[in-house]
């Protein structure tokens, strides 16, 4: 069990690591032919250059509100928000929780690193919010303010899902490792610290990818707005986001009858490290839930939780 200390009692312990960084800690990427995750035929020579679980999913929610308004915690008008950035395998399976040393989810979900009783139990993190201090100390305050504004919870302050989604699923992806295990570490004793290189690189790279799926304004320039009188068809949603995005998006949709909308997850391979924003757009690969039948309805956000 990892002792559940702050994130600034952790990091100078790893950062020794890191200045002992192997002979075989080489990974300059730009000297690497890049190849296309899940699309090689051999094997993955330098996995801080290619991502091994390599199905790059950018994906986003639909929240009509946080829950949190009283305190001041609202919507972006006009856009859907950050869900967060996953790595699948290449069959469509995935890990989670893959590196404990950086356990940072007060809440982990699943509670175990297979998500079944006979896996590695998962502890909670019980040393707050490390991730708002982290970019404040680095001088990331666009980076926060747009996290700020577009990677929002329902339900629990913000932090705490940045952090389930960096431990969840950013250690899976082998270009942020640091050295767990026997990984590589891709940071090497370039950086004092690998493992807040790991974080800062897997947030800026989380935002890069959003914007390039502008699911709002691709929806809406095809008349698609949010209304609570006028449901749509999915095959519609559907079709034209596939017509913007280049790839078959996942709609997901809730309710007794999945008939209202929530969710959209974009598929991609990777042409060598995810930091890098290099994604081709592929179709689905789980097959999207909604009503296929009756209207999908994409519900107007509720009054005074958009700014």
């Amino acid at each position: 069990m990892f002792s559940k200390k702050t994130l600034f009692t952790v990091l100078p312990v790893l950062a020794s690591t890191s200045a002992n960084a192997w002979a075989s800690d080489n990974h300059t990427c730009a000297l690497t032919k890049p190849i296309y995750s899940c699309e090689n035929t051999t094997t993955i020579v330098d996995t801080c250059c290619t991502p091994t679980q390599g199905l790059v999913l950018v994906t986003q929610f639909w929240d009509t509100y946080t829950g949190l308004e009283s305190e001041g915690s609202v919507l972006p008008k006009d856009s859907w928000t950050i869900h967060g950035l996953w790595p699948d395998r290449c069959d469509g399976s995935y890990g989670q929780y893959c590196d404990l040393s950086r356990q940072y989810d007060p809440s982990p979900s699943p509670n175990t690193t297979t998500g079944k009783p006979d896996g590695t139990p998962v502890p909670a993190w019980e040393g707050g919010n490390i991730i708002t201090p982290l970019l404040q100390k680095y001088g990331k305050y666009d980076l926060l303010a747009y996290m700020e504004n577009y990677w929002k919870s329902q339900g629990s302050p913000d932090w705490t899902f940045w952090q389930h989604e960096f431990s969840k699923h950013a250690t899976c992806f082998s270009t942020y490792d640091v050295g767990f295990e026997g990984a590589p570490d891709c940071y090497g004793s370039l950086y004092q610290n690998s493992t807040e290189a790991s974080i800062i690189d897997f947030l800026d790279s989380v935002i890069k990818a959003q914007v390039k799926y502008p699911t709002y304004a691709w929806l809406a320039a095809e008349g698609i707005t949010p209304s609570n009188s006028t449901g749509y068809d999915v095959k519609q949603i559907q079709d034209v986001l596939t017509n913007a995005s280049g790839g078959e998006p996942y709609l997901g949709c809730y309710g007794p009858t999945k008939q209202i909308l929530s969710e959209v997850w974009y598929y991609s391979h990777s042409l060598g490290r995810p930091q890098d924003g290099n994604l081709k757009p592929i179709d689905q690969t789980t097959k999207t839930n909604c009503n296929a039948t009756q209207p999908i309805w994409y519900y107007e956000r509720a009054q005074g939780s958009e700014y």
